[in-house]
């Protein structure tokens, strides 16, 4: 197979712990042949690691003529910058979410993308984790009926105090974990543009950008959506909770559990205006169906998914499936929260 040559700029937490590791697990198919980080040590670390060359900046990467794909991993603040730059020197570009700081800025690298005709994908990677895979597999089948509510709860108790709890930086729960959720959420609802309404608050967090963020989705022809990923829960709920007519759903990443119901099965029934017997309410049982799902038994490749339909789309020609398109819709609605958040 031929390899795609890959340079990575920025070799922090994300650039390192995640796409690196993700590439390296892809041999037959990636090659590490250059990375970029004004941190020498790093720069050391990768020329270790993957037998690579090694530059201080993205301008002397970008020179680097065998890098066919650059993934873009520096701060929130110079994604677009960044992928705007390689872009016009001819290669084709992965950028960490969120994909800008402002739609403007998004809508920018779109329409750089074009002109250049080169590939520019958003590294939506939660759209390949294996619990989203199933929900949204169990919601397809119509086991649970018209979904009327999906909740969704990313939640915990925590303080951070590094550079993205900062505002200058890009920084905030909005613009650095909610991509991800927001991303499931907009797959879940479809293409139609949906009515958001947004919280935000700084509750532990020691910089000054949000810590708590509820966001409320709403169409027409879909289910409501409620959004929550907060730093300020001491009691988390279940990531997933969702509320259909013939059933329902709840878990987390580890484990779903859903149950549902044939309404054939259930005796007719008509509206009665006469008082019930024993005064009771209307009662009756439902002839249950459940099932699970758990990560230990998932097959499913998770985030490299999204390395390997990248390579097909690279060197076979396949249609990109996570396109800057559907990215934008992320930074539409991060957008639209900032302004109704209070924040």
């Amino acid at each position: 197979m031929e390899k795609v040559k890959v340079g990575i700029a920025g070799l922090g937490r994300s650039g390192w712990g995640i796409h690196a590791d993700l590439l390296g697990k892809l041999p037959e198919k990636y090659q590490v042949v250059a990375v970029c980080d004004p941190d020498k040590t790093r720069r050391g670390e990768a020329e270790k690691r993957f037998k690579c060359r090694s530059y201080p900046n993205l301008t002397l990467l970008l020179k680097d003529k065998e890098t066919e794909l650059i993934v873009i991993a520096t701060p929130s603040t110079q994604h677009a910058t960044n992928v705007i730059q390689a872009l016009k020197t001819g290669k084709n570009v992965v950028c960490e979410k969120p994909m800008a700081t402002k739609l403007s800025d998004a809508d920018q690298m779109i329409e750089i993308a074009k002109k250049t005709k080169k590939i520019l994908s958003v590294f939506q990677n939660r759209r390949y984790a294996p619990d989203f895979v199933k929900v949204r597999e169990v919601i397809n089948s119509g086991k649970l009926g018209r979904i009327v509510l999906i909740k969704i709860s990313w939640n915990g108790f925590s303080r951070r105090w590094d550079w993205q709890t900062l505002k200058k930086f890009g920084g905030g729960t909005l613009n650095n974990t909610c991509p991800h959720a927001i991303d499931q959420a907009l797959q879940l609802l479809g293409e139609e543009e949906p009515k958001v309404f947004c919280h935000l608050d700084k509750t532990l967090t020691l910089g000054d950008a949000d810590d708590h963020v509820k966001i409320v989705f709403q169409t027409k022809k879909g289910p409501m959506v409620d959004l929550e990923v907060s730093s300020c829960c001491a009691y988390p709920q279940d990531i997933w909770c969702i509320m259909g007519t013939k059933g329902g759903l709840h878990g987390d990443f580890g484990k779903l559990s859903w149950k549902f119901f044939n309404p054939a099965e259930l005796p007719k029934r008509k509206v009665e205006t006469a008082p019930t017997s024993d005064r009771s309410y209307n009662s009756e049982k439902i002839p249950w169906q459940e099932e699970t799902w758990e990560l230990s038994k998932d097959k499913s490749p998770g985030s490299l998914g999204f390395y390997t339909d990248l390579y097909h789309t690279l060197k076979k020609g396949k249609p990109l499936l996570i396109t800057p398109e559907s990215a934008r819709r992320v930074m539409w609605v991060i957008e639209k929260c900032h302004k109704l958040g209070g924040m």
